[in-house]
């Protein structure tokens, strides 16, 4: 069994980021860096255990099954999703018809952002978070103590679309991805209705998808000097319902299951999906949001693209009444509206999961 260094916050009371210096790549970029600012060190404490996903039994998710399946193959596809749901709060996807060629491209795009001169991302550097395209460094720099080792690019692509207007070529791809991300995500939200014994489009209708918010949030993590010191994201979970994740092949993304942390590398061409805190909501804690973090290298930069799928701004999120019935239990959560809970989640500092903590009943 392999150990790893689990991170808590240094002692370092006031770190600052060095002056005239806005983003982890000019950083990472500085001639002879060697080791890492004390903004960015976390001090490791040695007792988390790290297995590979060969060690585990992976969840998969067969999405043709759910669409064009037998109606025995989609019943089984169903109860699986179930128990995906249920134990890990994580799974694969695979056959779930997004290109290849789309979601290279997508990175591609995203790349070519973080590429960019810094000059030309100023006007994108947005203090809300409900501003339609926003970037930055870390999470929430303006009330962290120590600072991630990340640039960030989030953009609001639906209910009304939006995109940066460079690189050439990003909007039409990330309009494309997004839309094609969000069918995906309304067929597999009615298995999940269904895995909970609800009406296919109870999820649909009762958190108003219509209007849903999409978000995506692409992350660019350069070589660190001292991996073993910096974090990339904490262990956290994401507000929402579902969220999808690619990346351009280097691992890094760590799920917990039962204690341990999963190094996680996906299958070729797959999508990698995990339930956010508001289907917990929903599901009145029977499915649960996982955490997870990201780990950087000295090696290689990642480039990961999450876009979750969220209900409408306006939604307050509850346990939903009907399950309530079926399963004979009280509600096990406050319910809030959407919008307010995204406000917490992204001003805050990233902390497991306390957000939903306070939430529950």
């Amino acid at each position: 069994m392999a150990e790893t260094a689990s991170f808590l916050v240094s002692s370092n009371p006031s770190p600052t980021l060095p002056q005239n210096i806005t983003t982890i790549r000019t950083i990472a970029e500085s001639p002879g860096l060697t080791s890492i600012p004390s903004a960015y060190t976390f001090t490791p404490t040695p007792h988390d255990q790290v297995v590979s996903e060969t060690q585990v039994s992976l969840p998969v998710i067969d999405y043709s099954l759910l669409t064009s399946g037998t109606p025995h193959q989609r019943s089984k596809i169903v109860h699986d999703l179930g128990k995906a749901c249920q134990n890990w709060g994580f799974f694969l996807m695979i056959n779930h018809g997004v290109p290849e060629s789309l979601v290279r491209s997508m990175i591609d795009g995203c790349r070519g952002f973080f590429d960019l001169p810094e000059e030309e991302k100023e006007e994108y550097r947005g203090k809300h978070v409900l501003d339609p395209i926003r970037c930055g460094t870390s999470f929430n720099a303006s009330v962290e103590k120590v600072f991630f080792w990340k640039d960030f690019l989030k953009i609001l692509s639906h209910p009304v679309f939006h995109s940066p207007s460079k690189p050439a070529g990003f909007s039409e791809t990330s309009l494309e991805y997004s839309k094609r991300a969000r069918e995906v995500a309304r067929k597999l939200l009615k298995g999940i209705s269904e895995s909970l014994g609800l009406e296919p489009n109870y999820v649909e209708k009762a958190l108003n998808l219509e209007q849903g918010l999409q978000v995506i949030a692409a992350n660019f993590y350069p070589p660190c000097p001292q991996p073993e010191l910096a974090m990339g994201m904490p262990p956290h979970s994401d507000h929402g319902l579902l969220t999808f994740l690619i990346h351009n092949g280097i691992s890094g993304l760590q799920v917990q299951h039962k204690g341990k942390w999963v190094n996680i590398n996906g299958i070729p061409n797959s999508i990698l999906v995990n339930i956010g805190d508001h289907l917990e909501i929903l599901s009145n804690g029977k499915y649960r949001s996982v955490l997870h973090r990201a780990m950087v290298n000295n090696k290689a930069t990642r480039i990961s693209i999450a876009i979750a799928h969220g209900p409408s701004l306006d939604t307050v999120v509850s346990p939903a009444p009907e399950l309530l019935e079926i399963e004979k239990k009280a509600a096990a959560y406050i319910g809030i509206k959407y919008k307010e809970y995204l406000e917490i989640h992204q001003s805050n500092k990233l902390d497991e999961k306390c957000n939903l903590d306070r939430l529950r009943i």
